[in-house]
Protein backbone atom coordinates (compact mmCIF):
# COMPACT_ATOMS: atom_id res chain seq x y z
CA UNK A 1 0.00 0.00 0.00
CA UNK A 2 1.22 3.20 -0.69
CA UNK A 3 2.14 5.65 1.71
CA UNK A 4 -0.56 8.28 -0.16
CA UNK A 5 -3.26 5.47 0.56
CA UNK A 6 -2.21 4.73 3.93
CA UNK A 7 -2.53 8.28 4.75
CA UNK A 8 -5.93 8.44 2.99
CA UNK A 9 -7.09 5.26 5.00
CA UNK A 10 -5.96 6.68 8.16
CA UNK A 11 -7.86 10.07 7.52
CA UNK A 12 -11.24 7.89 7.13
CA UNK A 13 -10.75 5.98 10.08
CA UNK A 14 -10.58 9.15 11.83
CA UNK A 15 -13.32 10.93 10.36
CA UNK A 16 -15.69 7.16 10.93
CA UNK A 17 -14.75 7.14 14.36
CA UNK A 18 -15.59 11.16 14.28
CA UNK A 19 -19.08 9.87 13.23
CA UNK A 20 -19.27 6.89 15.70
CA UNK A 21 -18.47 8.31 18.62
CA UNK A 22 -20.23 12.09 17.87
CA UNK A 23 -22.46 12.36 14.98
CA UNK A 24 -24.27 9.28 15.12
CA UNK A 25 -25.36 10.47 18.81
CA UNK A 26 -26.27 14.10 17.31
CA UNK A 27 -28.85 12.10 15.14
CA UNK A 28 -30.00 10.18 18.31
CA UNK A 29 -30.78 13.16 19.66
CA UNK A 30 -32.55 14.55 17.38
CA UNK A 31 -34.95 11.63 16.79
CA UNK A 32 -35.67 11.37 20.41
CA UNK A 33 -36.73 15.60 20.51
CA UNK A 34 -39.15 14.82 17.38
CA UNK A 35 -40.28 11.12 18.66
CA UNK A 36 -41.26 13.27 21.78
CA UNK A 37 -42.85 15.38 19.83
CA UNK A 38 -44.83 12.76 18.15
CA UNK A 39 -45.62 11.25 21.69
CA UNK A 40 -46.95 14.24 23.13
CA UNK A 41 -49.32 14.41 20.25
CA UNK A 42 -51.14 11.24 21.21
CA UNK A 43 -51.67 12.67 24.42
CA UNK A 44 -52.18 16.71 24.93
CA UNK A 45 -53.43 17.40 28.67
CA UNK A 46 -56.16 19.68 29.22
CA UNK A 47 -55.06 23.06 29.82
CA UNK A 48 -55.20 23.97 33.61
CA UNK A 49 -55.82 19.94 34.03
CA UNK A 50 -52.69 18.22 33.44
CA UNK A 51 -53.95 14.59 34.51
CA UNK A 52 -57.04 14.91 32.31
CA UNK A 53 -56.66 14.40 28.37
CA UNK A 54 -57.69 17.33 25.94
CA UNK A 55 -61.08 16.60 24.42
CA UNK A 56 -61.50 17.66 21.10
CA UNK A 57 -64.97 18.68 18.86
CA UNK A 58 -65.17 17.70 15.33
CA UNK A 59 -67.72 18.31 13.15
CA UNK A 60 -68.29 15.82 10.43
CA UNK A 61 -70.15 16.92 7.18
CA UNK A 62 -69.42 17.25 3.37
CA UNK A 63 -70.08 19.94 0.93
CA UNK A 64 -71.96 17.95 -1.69
CA UNK A 65 -74.22 15.79 1.05
CA UNK A 66 -75.98 16.21 3.70
CA UNK A 67 -77.76 12.62 4.34
CA UNK A 68 -75.29 12.26 7.12
CA UNK A 69 -73.79 15.02 9.52
CA UNK A 70 -72.58 14.58 13.43
CA UNK A 71 -70.24 16.00 16.04
CA UNK A 72 -67.61 13.54 17.59
CA UNK A 73 -65.71 14.27 20.61
CA UNK A 74 -62.27 12.57 20.77
CA UNK A 75 -60.20 12.35 23.68
CA UNK A 76 -56.73 11.00 22.91
CA UNK A 77 -57.31 7.36 21.12
CA UNK A 78 -60.71 7.09 22.26
CA UNK A 79 -64.24 8.75 20.92
CA UNK A 80 -65.91 9.46 24.23
CA UNK A 81 -68.93 10.95 22.19
CA UNK A 82 -70.83 10.63 18.58
CA UNK A 83 -74.17 12.24 17.97
CA UNK A 84 -74.90 11.71 14.46
CA UNK A 85 -77.97 12.55 12.14
CA UNK A 86 -79.11 10.62 9.10
CA UNK A 87 -81.45 11.68 6.94
CA UNK A 88 -82.59 8.39 5.32
CA UNK A 89 -82.71 7.88 1.53
CA UNK A 90 -86.27 8.32 0.07
CA UNK A 91 -87.80 9.84 2.27
CA UNK A 92 -87.48 13.33 5.02
CA UNK A 93 -87.03 11.25 7.98
CA UNK A 94 -84.49 12.03 9.88
CA UNK A 95 -82.54 9.45 12.48
CA UNK A 96 -80.40 10.87 15.71
CA UNK A 97 -78.11 8.33 17.59
CA UNK A 98 -75.53 9.02 19.97
CA UNK A 99 -72.97 7.11 22.36
CA UNK A 100 -74.37 5.56 25.32
CA UNK A 101 -72.95 7.99 28.27
CA UNK A 102 -71.39 4.85 29.82
CA UNK A 103 -69.84 3.89 26.82
CA UNK A 104 -66.95 5.40 24.07
CA UNK A 105 -64.92 4.03 21.21
CA UNK A 106 -61.10 2.90 21.18
CA UNK A 107 -59.28 3.79 18.31
CA UNK A 108 -56.63 0.95 17.97
CA UNK A 109 -55.35 2.57 14.95
CA UNK A 110 -54.28 5.75 17.31
CA UNK A 111 -53.22 3.45 19.52
CA UNK A 112 -51.05 0.80 18.18
CA UNK A 113 -49.40 3.90 16.30
CA UNK A 114 -48.97 5.66 19.91
CA UNK A 115 -47.66 2.36 20.88
CA UNK A 116 -44.74 1.86 17.83
CA UNK A 117 -43.68 5.16 18.36
CA UNK A 118 -42.78 4.59 22.18
CA UNK A 119 -41.21 1.51 21.59
CA UNK A 120 -39.04 3.73 19.15
CA UNK A 121 -38.33 6.11 21.47
CA UNK A 122 -37.43 2.97 23.89
CA UNK A 123 -34.78 2.04 21.12
CA UNK A 124 -33.54 5.16 21.08
CA UNK A 125 -33.22 5.99 24.61
CA UNK A 126 -31.03 2.54 25.28
CA UNK A 127 -28.03 4.32 23.55
CA UNK A 128 -27.27 7.43 25.57
CA UNK A 129 -24.43 9.23 24.75
CA UNK A 130 -22.17 6.81 26.70
CA UNK A 131 -22.89 4.07 24.50
CA UNK A 132 -19.83 3.75 22.48
CA UNK A 133 -20.57 2.33 19.05
CA UNK A 134 -18.00 -0.32 17.50
CA UNK A 135 -19.34 -0.45 14.28
CA UNK A 136 -21.44 0.93 11.27
CA UNK A 137 -23.21 -2.42 11.33
CA UNK A 138 -24.01 -1.46 14.72
CA UNK A 139 -25.32 1.85 13.97
CA UNK A 140 -27.41 0.58 10.65
CA UNK A 141 -28.78 -2.23 13.12
CA UNK A 142 -30.67 0.29 15.48
CA UNK A 143 -31.61 2.85 12.73
CA UNK A 144 -33.63 -0.37 10.69
CA UNK A 145 -35.29 -1.20 13.93
CA UNK A 146 -36.03 2.25 14.88
CA UNK A 147 -37.44 2.53 11.38
CA UNK A 148 -39.61 -0.51 11.39
CA UNK A 149 -41.22 0.85 13.97
CA UNK A 150 -41.82 4.58 12.43
CA UNK A 151 -42.74 2.42 9.36
CA UNK A 152 -45.08 0.17 11.49
CA UNK A 153 -46.87 3.77 13.52
CA UNK A 154 -47.35 5.09 10.09
CA UNK A 155 -49.13 2.66 8.30
CA UNK A 156 -51.68 2.55 11.36
CA UNK A 157 -52.83 6.05 10.11
CA UNK A 158 -52.65 5.64 6.94
CA UNK A 159 -54.02 1.96 5.94
CA UNK A 160 -57.59 1.22 8.04
CA UNK A 161 -58.67 -2.33 8.18
CA UNK A 162 -60.40 -4.10 6.28
CA UNK A 163 -63.29 -5.56 7.38
CA UNK A 164 -66.27 -7.41 5.75
CA UNK A 165 -70.06 -6.69 5.95
CA UNK A 166 -70.41 -9.47 8.48
CA UNK A 167 -67.84 -8.22 11.23
CA UNK A 168 -69.33 -4.56 11.08
CA UNK A 169 -72.76 -5.79 11.16
CA UNK A 170 -71.93 -7.46 14.83
CA UNK A 171 -68.90 -5.43 15.99
CA UNK A 172 -69.01 -3.62 19.30
CA UNK A 173 -69.50 -0.31 17.42
CA UNK A 174 -73.01 -1.15 16.59
CA UNK A 175 -73.97 -1.77 20.80
CA UNK A 176 -72.69 1.69 21.77
CA UNK A 177 -76.06 3.86 20.52
CA UNK A 178 -78.29 5.06 22.15
CA UNK A 179 -81.43 4.73 20.93
CA UNK A 180 -80.14 1.24 19.47
CA UNK A 181 -79.28 1.62 15.52
CA UNK A 182 -81.90 -0.18 13.39
CA UNK A 183 -81.10 -3.86 11.64
CA UNK A 184 -81.06 -1.74 8.52
CA UNK A 185 -78.10 0.94 9.13
CA UNK A 186 -74.38 0.13 10.24
CA UNK A 187 -71.40 1.97 11.02
CA UNK A 188 -67.93 2.47 11.06
CA UNK A 189 -65.26 4.82 12.41
CA UNK A 190 -61.53 4.85 11.09
CA UNK A 191 -58.69 6.72 10.47
CA UNK A 192 -57.22 7.45 7.26
CA UNK A 193 -53.96 9.91 7.09
CA UNK A 194 -55.15 12.89 9.19
CA UNK A 195 -58.51 12.13 8.62
CA UNK A 196 -61.08 10.85 11.19
CA UNK A 197 -63.89 8.75 8.73
CA UNK A 198 -67.37 7.63 9.61
CA UNK A 199 -69.22 5.55 7.32
CA UNK A 200 -72.17 5.11 7.33
CA UNK A 201 -74.37 1.97 5.45
CA UNK A 202 -77.96 1.82 4.62
CA UNK A 203 -79.18 -2.08 3.89
CA UNK A 204 -82.15 -4.07 2.58
CA UNK A 205 -83.08 -7.13 3.36
CA UNK A 206 -83.26 -9.43 0.30
CA UNK A 207 -86.33 -12.28 -0.02
CA UNK A 208 -85.37 -15.34 0.26
CA UNK A 209 -87.15 -16.02 -2.97
CA UNK A 210 -85.10 -13.24 -4.68
CA UNK A 211 -83.87 -13.97 -7.93
CA UNK A 212 -80.63 -11.90 -8.14
CA UNK A 213 -77.70 -13.95 -8.08
CA UNK A 214 -76.51 -13.58 -4.37
CA UNK A 215 -73.01 -13.31 -3.97
CA UNK A 216 -71.16 -12.12 -0.57
CA UNK A 217 -68.52 -9.35 -0.37
CA UNK A 218 -65.03 -9.63 1.11
CA UNK A 219 -63.08 -7.79 3.36
CA UNK A 220 -62.81 -3.43 2.11
CA UNK A 221 -61.74 -0.05 3.81
CA UNK A 222 -65.39 1.19 2.40
CA UNK A 223 -67.71 -1.03 0.44
CA UNK A 224 -70.26 0.08 -2.18
CA UNK A 225 -73.78 0.23 -3.11
CA UNK A 226 -74.76 -3.29 -4.02
CA UNK A 227 -72.15 -5.34 -1.91
CA UNK A 228 -74.19 -8.21 -0.34
CA UNK A 229 -73.83 -10.35 2.88
CA UNK A 230 -75.31 -13.09 5.05
CA UNK A 231 -76.38 -12.40 8.63
CA UNK A 232 -78.52 -14.97 10.85
CA UNK A 233 -79.95 -16.12 7.64
CA UNK A 234 -80.76 -13.11 6.27
CA UNK A 235 -79.41 -11.86 3.24
CA UNK A 236 -78.93 -8.22 3.22
CA UNK A 237 -77.78 -5.78 -0.07
CA UNK A 238 -75.94 -2.31 0.35
CA UNK A 239 -78.47 0.16 -0.90
CA UNK A 240 -76.54 3.47 -0.17
CA UNK A 241 -73.14 4.85 1.45
CA UNK A 242 -72.54 7.76 3.15
CA UNK A 243 -69.31 8.84 4.18
CA UNK A 244 -67.93 11.88 6.14
CA UNK A 245 -64.93 12.81 7.70
CA UNK A 246 -62.54 15.97 9.88
CA UNK A 247 -59.30 16.42 9.68
CA UNK A 248 -57.76 16.17 13.00
CA UNK A 249 -54.72 18.39 13.11
CA UNK A 250 -52.64 16.76 15.69
CA UNK A 251 -52.78 13.73 13.42
CA UNK A 252 -51.11 15.66 10.49
CA UNK A 253 -48.38 16.36 12.84
CA UNK A 254 -47.69 13.27 13.29
CA UNK A 255 -47.21 11.84 10.12
CA UNK A 256 -44.93 15.05 9.34
CA UNK A 257 -42.66 13.92 12.39
CA UNK A 258 -42.64 10.35 11.32
CA UNK A 259 -41.12 11.67 7.83
CA UNK A 260 -38.32 13.72 9.22
CA UNK A 261 -37.52 10.64 11.76
CA UNK A 262 -37.16 8.21 8.88
CA UNK A 263 -35.17 10.75 6.72
CA UNK A 264 -32.95 11.36 9.83
CA UNK A 265 -32.51 7.47 10.30
CA UNK A 266 -31.75 6.73 6.37
CA UNK A 267 -29.37 9.92 5.57
CA UNK A 268 -27.44 8.34 8.96
CA UNK A 269 -27.33 5.21 6.98
CA UNK A 270 -26.48 6.57 3.78
CA UNK A 271 -23.48 8.36 5.78
CA UNK A 272 -22.24 4.59 7.02
CA UNK A 273 -22.54 3.64 3.37
CA UNK A 274 -20.18 5.86 2.02
CA UNK A 275 -17.45 4.93 4.16
CA UNK A 276 -18.23 1.47 4.07
CA UNK A 277 -17.15 1.74 -0.29
CA UNK A 278 -13.95 2.71 0.76
CA UNK A 279 -12.85 0.15 2.98
CA UNK A 280 -13.55 -3.57 4.56
CA UNK A 281 -11.65 -4.40 6.93
CA UNK A 282 -13.71 -2.83 9.18
CA UNK A 283 -17.65 -4.95 9.64
CA UNK A 284 -20.71 -3.11 8.23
Amino acid sequence: MSAASQVERAVLEEEFNWLLKEEVHAVLKQLQDVLKEASRRFCMPTPGLESQLKQENFILGSSTMDQVKGVLTLQGEALTQADINLKIAKSSQVLHFQFREDKQWKLQQIQDARNHVNQALQLLCSHDESYQFKSGAEVNKLMDAVMLQLTRARNRLTTPASLTLPELATSGLMKMFTPPMPGDVMVNFYINLSKLCLTVYQLHVLPPNTTKNFKPAGSSVLHNPGAMFELNTNRFEVSHVHKVECVVPWLNDTLVFFTISLQLCQQLKDKISVFSSFWNYRPF
